[in-house]
């Protein structure tokens, strides 16, 4: 099976080192595992590819410049004719795996074009997140694209349930949505890895791993550990990773007086990240409430297959991915006492952690490893080639964009 990954995000750096980079590198590499020869098409790559993806073809995508918001948006949905271009050269494919970017729906078109099966992994609902949080001056175009783009696809994987039931809100994508939540790879996390940053004998460490971002909970962090931090002194916090609340949680780490107790590694590489997990004696996963959770989040999973402990919230996917008490602990959202409470009965307990995190590895490594989407990716394509649907009435042509040949 020949693939075309796409990946027209800007934001997302398909060799980085965020979660999102993760994501991609991991699904390129299951579906080479799987036999497929996989060709990536991008328009950012920061760095070169890690040893997974070395002999992968790479095709660069155009990446609009800085400037005036209206003109970037402009100059995102031309790219889509650029975007066909590379797919018609480096053509024919079985399959256009795309994850679906604001303004792209060229990949999507051009396989219901060529006969190919087009998948499309939604991770967010783009349009409302643009509008919410960066800001969006054409919103018709950007819902157009977007529609054009569900209108196009032999299937669309959500990676959660609630983002599944938004899907199937949208009439271009009703009745072709499937769950495909995030996943790991096992040989990542072998059991018995000796820790990177290990602590004194003695010391307790609670681990985050994460960009540090409003909505990953950082407030309740610190409240939390100020709270184990006072019953228990030995105790450690290790934050693996980085983001644009740094400055801030780094003032609210001191002005508890928590900054000695407190370990910060800033962003890591992939490989990096296993080595960080096994210095960890539990790890959090701490969201804030939120009215549409529709992540599905991949620090969960890493951490239960690194046979950790996990407190999370109890939100979202995340509840379907942790058996409250048999394979981590749930807290109420955004809930600090809850959360410190889970902790230090975890610190108090060496037994009870070991049970829960061998649980955790076991649940994880049996339903969420990336081999395992890699055959549902498959087979979806699969299906797909066996029938597919035509562009729906909800995929209607983005404004201002000449239509791409057909």
């Amino acid at each position: 099976m020949r693939v075309a990954y796409v990946c027209a995000d800007t934001g997302v750096p398909v060799f980085g080192a965020k979660g999102c980079s993760v994501h991609v590198q991991q699904v390129v590499a299951a579906l080479r595992g799987a036999g497929a020869e996989v060709e990536l098409f991008a328009a950012r790559l920061d760095g070169q590819a890690p040893a997974a993806l070395r002999g992968v073809v790479v095709e660069p995508l155009p990446c609009p410049r800085e400037g005036v918001r209206a003109q970037r948006e402009r100059d995102r949905l031309t790219a889509n004719a650029a975007l066909e271009c590379a797919l018609v050269r480096r053509g024919p494919f079985d399959l256009v795996y795309e994850r679906h970017s604001l303004w792209s729906f060229a990949g999507m078109e051009h396989a219901l074009r060529a006969g190919a099966a087009g998948l499309l992994e939604v991770n967010a609902p783009l349009v409302e997140e643009q509008a919410a949080h960066r800001g969006l001056v054409d919103r018709e175009a950007a819902e157009d694209a977007a529609g054009r783009a569900f209108g196009a696809a032999s299937a669309l994987l959500a990676v959660s349930s609630c983002l599944a039931r938004w899907l199937e809100q949208q009439s271009a994508a009703r009745g072709r949505v499937h769950v495909v939540p995030n996943a790991v790879d096992p040989d990542r996390f072998p059991a018995g890895l000796p820790p990177a940053r290990p602590a004194a004998k003695g010391v307790f460490t609670v681990g985050f791993l994460g960009s540090l971002k409003p909505w990953h909970g950082l407030a309740a962090l610190v409240e939390a550990f100020a709270l184990v931090h006072e019953r228990r002194p030995a105790s450690r916090l290790l934050v693996v990773g980085d983001g644009p609340e740094r400055a801030a949680f780094e003032s609210a780490l001191a002005a508890r007086a928590l900054g000695d107790a407190v370990e910060m590694t800033g962003a890591v590489p992939p490989d990096a990240v296993p080595g960080l997990l096994a210095s960890m004696d539990a790890a959090v996963a701490p969201y804030p409430p939120q009215p549409e959770f529709y992540f599905s989040p991949l620090k969960v999973y890493e951490y239960m297959a690194a046979g950790l402990p996990v407190v999370a919230s109890r939100i979202g996917q995340i509840e379907e991915a942790i058996r409250d008490g048999a394979s981590g602990l749930l807290c109420p959202p955004g809930d600090a006492p809850a959360l410190a409470g889970a902790l230090l009965a975890l610190a108090d307990d060496p037994a009870r952690r070991v049970r829960l995190g061998q649980a955790a590895r076991r649940s994880v490594l049996a339903g969420h490893t990336w081999s395992a989407v890699a055959e549902r990716i498959v087979g979806l394509a699969r299906d797909a080639a066996n029938g597919r649907r035509p562009l729906s009435g909800g995929a209607r042509r983005a404004r201002g964009v000449g239509a791409l040949p057909r």
